[in-house]
């Protein structure tokens, strides 16, 4: 079975050139074939390529699906990247396989990494969607000051996990409520600041531990996503 992001609109689907290419080039894919296309926003449908043409292939749709395996849950984590992007890229990779809703990259005190390559980010994505046979693509959100994330509207379940034993932190696996939004912060290899921890608490962010061991920052974001799925199944 393979995914294609398409535009699904009535009982049709149209694939983007790229897409179309990937399929009638790499893969040789023929009119008649059956495929299953998604808009990447939950919806799944069945069809049979009907039309190839240079820049874009259609669709005939039989079976259409909405809300696709849709969890009554968000995720969202919001992760300063480190230096070797490679890591990070293995967790956006990762976590879409695992159940992710959104990602942010943050500006922290301690970042390594002052910008990200946005576009390549969301290819990554868009390709761990189909491999894994999703529906929905998460929302990658572009490089922001830690400080100024802080300031938008979150869930009422936001962490911030860290290893800084100055302050309380809470077992993470003991404060999740099942059903509900989460946002999770986490830092980069020279972990958040005192300071942008504070801010972080007078902001209605939770401490939290994710174990006694320490976890490079892109285990920390998967142990994170890994937790709150399996906590809610």
């Amino acid at each position: 079975m393979r995914l294609y992001i398409g535009n699904i609109n009535g009982n049709f689907a149209e694939l983007n050139s790229e897409e179309s290419q990937h399929f009638s080039k790499v893969l040789r894919g023929k009119i008649g074939q059956e495929i299953y296309v998604t808009d990447g926003l939950g919806k799944l449908a069945k069809g049979k390529v009907s039309q190839i043409n240079s820049k874009s292939i259609e669709v005939e749709l039989s079976e259409i699906q909405e809300n696709f395996e849709q969890r009554p849950y968000q995720i969202h984590v919001a992760i300063a990247p480190t230096k070797n992007m490679e890591r990070i890229e293995f967790f956006m990779e990762k976590s879409v396989e695992i159940g992710i809703d959104e990602i942010t990259f943050l500006k922290t005190f301690h970042s390594e990494r002052k910008n990200i390559n946005l576009e390549r980010c969301q290819k990554i994505v868009h390709s761990a969607v189909k491999q894994s046979l999703k529906a929905s693509v998460p929302k990658i959100n572009d490089l922001i000051k830690f400080s100024d994330f802080l300031k938008f509207n979150h869930p009422e379940n936001k962490m911030i996990a860290h290893c800084d034993s100055n302050f309380e932190r809470k077992e993470f696996k003991k404060i999740i409520k099942p059903v509900t939004d989460y946002l999770i912060l986490i830092g980069p290899e020279g972990d958040f600041s005192k300071e942008e921890i504070q801010l972080a608490e007078q902001n209605g962010f939770i401490g939290i531990s994710l174990g006694n061991q320490r976890l490079r920052t892109e285990t920390a974001a998967l142990n994170s996503v890994f937790g709150l799925n399996w906590m809610n199944n």
